[in-house]
């Protein structure tokens, strides 16, 4: 060969079988590599998935406490199609709160997808008459010591949405301070409580928005409820 390799044939027949048998044992590594590391990300996403699970049963929990409902909340559910307001591109599920047969407040997930680091996942309980009931972050990849403040274990800075509404403050309010809005940033960290604070006012628009059949308990569950807003 003009590039002085020798061909494989030539090869004597001792390293011919050393190189056979050393791209078989990579071949072998390679299938058993892949392998455990499609093994370790179902099961690492399993995990993960139980864990946002239970962490947004404890923020239900929070943002409705029990006593203030009358059914199983985790197990009222709703099917929501995407929607713009809500930053979601997939169905999702939202929660919804009975008091005596009447839709008493509906727990929203919202995406703020405009986080310092990414996707911030929040979910925002909103009371019939339009009030917040409270809103809880579920998943985030926030900096910690900075964005992280919208974790209640960090601060208490997200608990400032309840009782808030669509006019409570007017539209130029729903901003952080340095906006012009009434709600404090944090320091060092804009980005992240100007992303909650767009995304919390969205999914008020969209409660707005889909009010009447959000609150008839005899619609939701019908496909008039399977609506995009």
């Amino acid at each position: 060969m003009g590039d002085g390799q020798i061909p494989l044939k030539h090869l004597p027949p001792s390293l011919h079988q050393s190189i056979l048998r050393s791209s078989i044992g990579l071949g072998l590594f390679a299938i058993l590599t892949v392998g455990l590391i499609s093994v370790t990300w179902v099961m690492t996403r399993e995990k993960i998935q139980t864990q946002v699970r239970a962490y947004e049963a404890r923020a239900l929990m929070e943002i409705l406490p029990a006593g203030t409902y009358d059914n199983v909340l985790v197990d009222a559910k709703i099917q929501l199609q995407p929607a713009r307001l809500l930053s979601s591109s997939e169905q999702r599920e939202a929660y919804v709160a009975l008091d005596d047969g009447e839709v008493s407040a509906v727990i929203l997930p919202v995406t703020a997808p405009d986080g310092y680091s990414g996707r911030i996942e929040l979910l925002v309980g909103i009371n019939r008459n339009g009030t917040l009931a409270g809103v809880r972050a579920i998943t985030h990849k926030e900096t910690p010591g900075l964005g992280d403040k919208i974790n209640t274990n960090v601060s208490d800075w997200i608990l400032s949405f309840a009782g808030k509404s669509l006019g409570n403050p007017d539209a130029e309010g729903w901003a952080v301070q340095k906006d012009g809005g009434d709600f404090d940033q944090f320091t060092g960290a804009t980005i992240t409580p100007r992303a909650v604070v767009a995304a919390v006012y969205r999914a008020l628009q969209y409660f707005e928005e889909n009010r009447n059949i959000l609150l008839d308990p005899l619609r939701m569950n019908s496909e008039e409820s399977r609506y995009d807003g």
